[in-house]
């Protein structure tokens, strides 16, 4: 199986059924819409990344960076779809998220996500985040936990 990884544009329909694919999840699990501060739109996300199964174009997953400061950057909408989960996917769009902070600048990637997405904490811990205080609009949120790496000059090569 091989997986693309594409910059698309943020408007691309595959990604914005995506984006919803995952809102509506956070909502399910949540029983609410628990976003904390403005959410991504086109004018405030730098880079938008779609992971496609190769052979057959689908569209499988997708994460944004939006910019915090000249350093760092917040990942969000990291989603993979749930029958494509547990294959390593969403390390593949993480990596290639830190890649595209990095070639912007970034020296530390942060993001937020919530207690009852474990499979999430899972990557981000095992890819090199550390909890961090909450962040930004974060701050107070009851169902936010924050994560930071601070990226090195050289690309990652952990094992996927």
């Amino acid at each position: 199986m091989r997986i693309e990884i594409r910059e698309t544009p943020w408007d691309d329909p595959a990604g914005a059924s995506l984006r919803a694919d995952q809102e509506r999840e956070t909502l399910q699990r949540y029983g609410a819409d628990l976003e904390a501060g403005a959410k991504p739109s086109a004018d405030s996300v730098a880079v938008f990344l779609t992971a496609h199964h190769a052979q057959t174009g689908e569209t499988i997953g997708c994460g944004a960076l939006r910019r915090i400061d000249d350093t760092a950057f917040e990942i969000k909408r990291m989603y993979v779809v749930p029958a494509w989960r547990g294959r390593r996917i969403g390390e593949l769009l993480l990596r290639a998220l830190e890649e595209a902070g990095r070639e912007r600048g970034a020296t530390v990637m942060r993001l937020e996500t919530g207690p009852l997405q474990p499979e999430a904490i899972r990557l981000y811990t095992r890819r090199g985040y550390r909890e961090i205080p909450q962040f930004g609009p974060y701050v107070g949120a009851e169902a936010s936990v924050c994560f930071e790496r601070r990226l090195t000059g050289e690309p990652s090569t952990a094992p996927v």
